[in-house]
């Protein structure tokens, strides 16, 4: 957090990129109150697990040779099964909304804080279409107590990235 503090006394930051989603909370510890405290925007990437929180991605699925999450621990056949809790999760929240749980996951990170605007990447017309219409989604208080309490008994299983990476990523 130092680091954001002189970059900021330096040259006022305008919005910091970072992962986060209901998969990874981890900047909600040090970074978001930095952020908050400083005036600065937040931009998730990877706000949608890298397609596991959509609930297209289960155990079963197989990804093309070249797709990146074929050596990521978080998407091995083993860590999709334990982490399936979190996509029924949001499909069932998703059902009540009339929404997916694409737009739900979304949905959640709007509702964290004002100043928080996620990045889904996609290359679908559909896709982005359906992203946008996840400002529409409202979660409302009791909606956000129900997802923090259900999260509070899910454990993510499976690290973010292959290990040769993990330092790249937690500079």
């Amino acid at each position: 957090m130092q680091t954001i503090r002189r970059a900021h006394a330096v040259q006022p930051v305008t919005a910091l990129q970072s992962e986060y989603s209901l998969w990874w909370r981890e900047p909600e510890q040090d970074i978001l109150p930095v952020l908050e405290e400083l005036g600065i925007g937040f931009v998730p990437f990877s706000p949608l697990g890298k397609g596991f929180l959509t609930g297209a991605i289960n155990e079963a699925t197989t990804f093309d040779s070249k797709d990146f999450r074929n050596i990521v621990p978080r998407f091995s056949t083993e860590a999709r099964k334990a982490n399936q809790a979190l996509v029924d999760l949001l499909a069932e929240i998703a059902a009540h909304k009339k929404a997916t749980s694409a737009q739900v996951a979304l949905a959640w990170l709007l509702a964290q804080k004002p100043w928080i605007v996620p990045i889904p990447g996609t290359t679908k017309l559909d896709r982005l279409e359906e992203n946008i219409r996840a400002a529409e989604v409202e979660l409302t208080a009791e909606d956000l107590a129900n997802i923090e309490s259900a999260l509070a008994k899910i454990k993510v299983e499976g690290d973010r990235y292959p290990a040769h990476l993990q330092a790249r990523v937690n500079r």
